[in-house]
């Protein structure tokens, strides 16, 4: 057991888990999602997007909280949550279903780094090039390459992420620059006709609901939880706990500063580029479309930038998720009873045949489908419908579980039932609109 550090330095270096997120975060949801969503509806839904960004950091939060204070793995949470169970809460088996779907969406970005790799030059078939990619993934995996890939794929998404920026502001020079009147117009609280795409978006945007879900995982590995220590009742646990939290909240303001600035710049250019050039985004010209928006600045060095960016953006986030996904597939086994685990060693065996399984699943997935817009869809999808039943669980453990002297202040409180509203709302107008197209 551990008291938080106090000092700037010393919190900077207990930072770790948001950044984790960060990294996979810039993924999917960045590059193809959000750009999709600019292209189509060019610059009214700037507004849509920040909100997206903004409002799930009190849930991020939240969900950690529980678990620096119970210890406890975002599942075992799930699983305490009241209402029906059949071996696993109600809760668990909804999850179960997002967890699926965003198997197609890894699946979508091992079709997007296939393409990346034609735009390169490369003559291999999109066959070989996924199982190479996810070979490789898996191999790395298995015999513990992680800190050097999060290390690496984290620089070089920097990297990308400020060219990224940098591409938005260079649009000043080209026919695309964006004007304050474009800026006016996105943040004008307008809605497109066509919402499915808007609601894909923010279910991965920011924190979408899969990485809501890793974040508590990443908490409990960096130590968080195992520096708080098991609840004793005494001031020294409270000192500990209220220290600690600390720490996650700047954790979480961190990456809200990184992911909210990458995925504006994101939606900026997709909305002043391809819309702007009436480029539409599909399953056969997604790469060769998305590399116009650097090209369209930096010209040919511009496509190199998105070769190399968008290969490091795509590979590094099925890594992470693909360790993330590990985790979640060895807690959800032994939840279910289907295996049985008593010791760390043997979790960790679980976890490393999970990290070659759940590969050679996305492999098998983009093989069978070979759709990457598709299939990043429907994981996107199915991630904005879990967020309200997220809040659901968050709003439970923040009245029922958290310890008082945990409790946040009535302003970060009513910030969260907002959020919670507001995810909840998206929802029910995502749905209403698919009822009304069946003619009801």
């Amino acid at each position: 057991m551990l008291k938080a550090p106090t000092d700037f330095r010393g919190i900077l270096k207990q930072l770790g888990p948001g950044l984790i997120v960060s990294a996979n975060i810039v993924g999917s949801g960045e590059l193809i999602v959000t750009t999709i969503l600019g292209a189509q509806v060019g610059f009214i839904l700037l507004w849509f997007i920040i909100l997206g960004c903004a409002i799930k950091v009190f849930l991020q939060v939240e969900l950690g909280r529980y678990t620096l204070s119970k210890g406890k793995t975002t599942l075992e949470a799930l699983n305490s949550v009241p209402g029906p169970k059949v071996v696993v809460s109600w809760l668990v088996w909804l999850w179960m279903l997002m967890f699926v779907a965003t198997f197609f969406q890894l699946s979508g970005m091992v079709g997007g780094i296939a393409q990346v790799a034609g735009l390169a030059g490369s003559s291999l078939s999109n066959t070989t090039l996924a199982i190479l990619v996810t070979g490789s993934c898996a191999v790395l995996l298995y015999v513990g390459r992680y800190a050097f890939i999060e290390k690496f794929s984290t620089s070089m998404i920097a990297v990308f992420t400020m060219f990224t920026i940098f591409a938005v502001f260079s649009l000043y020079w080209t026919d695309y620059g964006i004007t304050a009147q474009n800026i006016s117009e996105g943040l004008s609280f307008q809605l497109p006709k066509q919402f499915i795409v808007a609601f894909a978006a923010f279910g991965v945007i920011g924190v979408g609901a899969a990485e809501l879900i890793y974040y508590p995982y990443w908490c409990l590995e960096k130590g968080y939880a195992r520096h708080v220590g098991p609840d004793d009742g005494s001031e020294e646990w409270v000192e500990r706990a209220q220290g600690w939290m600390r720490i996650l909240k700047w954790d979480a303001l961190v990456s809200l500063v990184i992911y909210t600035g990458a995925t504006i710049a994101f939606y900026l250019l997709g909305a002043a580029v391809l819309n702007g050039k009436g480029l539409e985004i599909n399953n056969e010209n997604l790469m060769i479309n998305l590399s116009e928006l650097y090209s369209t600045s930096f010209g040919t060095t511009g496509l190199w930038i998105f070769v190399i960016g968008a290969f490091m953006v795509l590979y590094s986030t099925i890594f992470i998720s693909t360790a993330s996904n590990s985790r979640l597939a060895a807690d959800l086994l032994k939840l279910m009873r289907l295996v049985k685990v008593t010791d760390e060693a043997g979790r960790k065996r679980l976890i490393r045949i999970s990290c070659v399984t759940l590969p050679a699943i996305y492999c098998l997935f983009y093989l069978s489908v070979g759709k990457p817009v598709t299939l990043v869809t429907i994981g996107a999808v199915a991630q904005a419908l879990m967020l309200p039943f997220l809040s659901f669980a968050a709003l439970y453990f923040l009245y029922r579980e958290t310890h008082e002297a945990l409790r946040p202040k009535l302003s970060w409180i009513a910030m969260l039932w907002v959020s919670s509203f507001l995810m909840t709302a998206v929802g029910i107008f995502q749905l209403t609109k698919e009822i009304q197209k069946l003619g009801f």
